[in-house]
């Protein structure tokens, strides 16, 4: 018989951690002194405590190892168990896998640029909403207002307010000088008829790559241009129509009956102008 410490020297285990075996059952002490407390182990034990050191390496919890040595486990539930662990750390290494890619990507734009970059990319699972909208083909990207008046007079007219931040969607699979194809679109929570021209729908969720520019819209180019390396240098594709969400917009006349409720997201100053663009994408 050997004591806890002689034990523990010859396992090269803690014997903090032999004594916790013991506490849970996991590893018992062969004998324990009825006055002292003391414990003593036998030769015997060292081929199960190897055992339970292995399945430790494996990532097995203590209490996955106790069902494994002592639960009479079949060969199936014990592949299943394995399979689980397998699964697990797969996925473990792919999120961290992906975690380095972002850091490598950062690295090259530090160098590149030789600061920090002026955008942060992440990625965002976006809830699905209703929404009231208009789409139509506008001669420039800039030539949204009408849209939006009209949007807001639908929705004044109807007596119905927003319930979150507006946006628009960008259908065009490149940069057009002209005829762009858009959709005004303004969150709602209560009931509105359609028209001919506003239409009310859900408007899909998904993962979107997301960053947030602040100033004036005709400076979101570097916005974008610093998303799309992003999505292309981590192995993305883009799957949906690229949005702008106007999380501080213009305080125009007609915002009025949109915000209203929503007084925080206007301003009249561009440089205070608060963006977040939201591209739907995918793992290739």
């Amino acid at each position: 018989m050997f004591k806890i410490g002689e034990f523990s020297k010859l396992s090269q285990v803690p014997v903090k951690t032999l004594r916790y075996y013991d506490e849970i059952g996991l590893l018992t002490a062969a004998e324990v002194d009825r006055f002292t407390s003391y414990r003593s182990y036998s030769a015997d034990q060292l081929p199960r405590l190897n055992r339970i050191l292995a399945l430790k390496e494996l990532g097995l919890s203590l209490a996955q190892i106790t069902r494994l040595l002592d639960g009479d486990l079949s060969p199936e539930q014990i592949r299943g168990m394995l399979r689980l662990k397998q699964a697990q750390i797969q996925q473990q290494v792919q999120e961290d896998q992906a975690q380095l890619t972002r850091v490598e990507w950062r690295l090259r734009q530090i160098e590149k640029e030789g600061t920090m970059l002026d955008y942060e990319v992440v990625l965002k699972e976006i809830n699905p909403q209703t929404v009231a909208g208009i789409r139509d083909t506008i001669p420039t990207y800039s030539s949204q207002g009408p849209l939006w008046a009209e949007l807001c007079a639908y929705l004044a007219q109807h007596k119905v307010k927003a319930a979150g931040p507006s946006l628009t969607l960008y259908y065009d699979t490149e940069y057009r000088e002209r005829d762009v194809d858009v959709e005004t679109l303004t969150p709602v929570s209560t009931p509105l008829p359609e028209s001919d021209r506003v239409k009310v729908r859900e408007l899909p969720g998904g993962l979107m790559a997301c960053v947030v520019h602040q100033g004036a819209y005709d400076t979101l180019g570097e916005a974008y241009s610093q998303i799309l390396a992003w999505i292309q240098a981590h192995g993305y594709r883009i799957v949906g129509p690229n949005r702008d969400v106007y999380l501080r917009c213009p305080d125009n006349d007609y915002t009025d009956s949109l915000a209203s409720g929503y007084k925080d997201y206007l301003t009249e100053a561009p440089a205070d102008y608060v963006t977040e663009i939201q591209i739907p994408v995918a793992k290739t």
